[in-house]
């Protein structure tokens, strides 16, 4: 075989691909996940990881990471890391967020 073989090899077990292909069906899954679903799914299929990413949305660098941690933790790690992003400065229930006064209309 000439030319260069693929860097970046995943092979999915059967139940795995299965349910990252019921991933892309789902209507209200986040869009990462559906990304890092698609993505694998086009590496298993003997796309490039350039190809795949281009496809999926992603960077190679991205791509690289998912498709690394996916291999090290299996379909758990391709869930968001808590912790991830700005804390909220509001309380989602509607009080007031910890370490702040509420404010008091005066006179």
């Amino acid at each position: 075989m000439r030319g260069r073989k693929p860097s970046l090899v995943v092979q999915l077990p059967l139940a795995h691909q299965e349910e990252l292909e019921r991933w892309l069906r789902s209507t209200n899954l986040k869009q990462g996940l559906a990304r890092r679903a698609r993505l694998l799914l086009l590496l298993h299929q003997g796309h490039t990881c350039k190809a795949a990413a281009q496809i999926a949305g992603l960077t190679v660098r991205n791509a690289r990471k998912w498709a690394s941690r996916y291999r090290a933790q299996g379909l758990p790690g391709l869930a968001d890391k808590p912790g991830r992003g700005r804390k909220p400065v509001f309380s989602p229930r509607g009080g007031p967020a910890p370490g702040q006064d509420r404010l008091r209309a005066t006179g």
